[in-house]
């Protein structure tokens, strides 16, 4: 059985990956689709889809890796049209993972499983959060995989955020 699980990762970090392998535990294959991929970097979305992939694969173990596949999905301003695209961009999937209110609509009406993620530290473990802990000297580092960790301090990532 596959899954899908879509989100921004804005940057990936534990509560990402928690949801991750709660989604592993159900499916055989995962597919990961990195939203808003077709958005300009800017203060919300500071990193591309492609840094996004590979905050994630840097974060997750080999096989993990080989039970994943990742998708970037663009961002549509018709929500009927943005479900058609996701479609046409990944395989097959008979459950999607996801909270989104929205999202539970849209797919429960074409008959397909959704499951809600058990949120983990949701206050602290937020990309919003992150960011502004990074932006203004505080601990961070905690709340991301290492992988995230070393790609966001191999990138710069106050002076990356500082600069949008």
């Amino acid at each position: 059985m596959n899954g899908l699980l879509i989100g921004r990762f804005q940057p990936f970090h534990l509560g990402h990956l928690e949801a991750l392998q709660f989604a592993l535990s159900k499916v055989d294959k995962l597919w990961v689709g990195l939203g808003s991929s077709n958005r300009p970097i800017e203060k919300d979305n500071p990193f591309t889809a492609d840094q996004r992939k590979e905050m994630i694969l840097s974060s997750i173990d080999n096989n993990l890796k080989e039970k994943i596949s990742i998708y970037f999905i663009p961002d549509l301003d018709n929500h009927i049209r943005w479900i058609e695209k996701i479609d046409t961009i990944v395989p097959k999937f008979d459950i999607i993972f996801s909270n989104d209110d929205l999202t539970k609509h849209l797919y429960s009406k074409r008959n397909i499983q959704v499951l809600s993620i058990p949120f983990l530290n949701r206050k602290s473990l937020s990309g919003t959060n992150i960011r502004d802990l990074i932006l203004t000297d505080q601990k961070w580092d905690d709340l991301v995989p290492d992988g995230t960790r070393n790609f966001l301090e191999k990138i710069d990532a106050k002076e990356h955020l500082k600069n949008l």
